[in-house]
């Protein structure tokens, strides 16, 4: 049986009307399974929606954002096997996103601080990918990484 957000995707691909064209090896979606579905809805939602994400699907244990032909999923699975997430081990260590000017990244990072976000590397931030590199990078109470690049470093 598939999945509520491939039920949705899947009809909207097959309109009769509808010529899709797709470049090979763009990013479909991404689905990150999370341990309390409130919880990541409040910090991944919110982070989503500012990076200009727009809610896509909704069902009892998921949601779903989409910008252009991508979109971005988290599922409270019954299925998981721990509570916890590790970027640390084997696995998803974050997940980058451009995010526009360093103001925007700044403000961001500001107002994440009061949305369940920690930001990581603060002695080198916001150069701790490197000194030519302006990123931020968070972490939610999930343990789930986020690096926001600026486009004008």
């Amino acid at each position: 049986m598939p999945w509520p957000h491939e039920l949705c995707l899947s009809a909207k691909l097959r309109t009769p009307h509808t010529v899709k064209v797709v470049q090979r090896g763009h990013i479909h979606h991404i689905e990150l399974w999370v341990p309390r579905l409130d919880e990541a809805v409040a910090s991944l939602g919110w982070l989503l929606e500012n990076l200009d994400y727009e809610i896509f699907q909704s069902w009892e244990n998921g949601r779903s954002w989409k910008l252009g032909d991508t979109y971005v999923v988290v599922e409270q699975s019954p299925a998981l096997t721990s509570d916890v997430h590790d970027r640390l081990r084997p696995g998803l260590n974050h997940l980058a996103f451009h995010a526009g000017t360093t103001e925007k990244i700044d403000q961001l990072v500001k107002n994440a601080l009061g949305q369940g976000w920690t930001l990581l590397f603060t002695e080198a931030h916001p150069y701790a990918g490197g000194p030519e590199h302006y990123a931020a990078y968070l972490s939610n109470i999930d343990g789930f990484e986020i690096e926001l690049v600026a486009v004008d470093p």
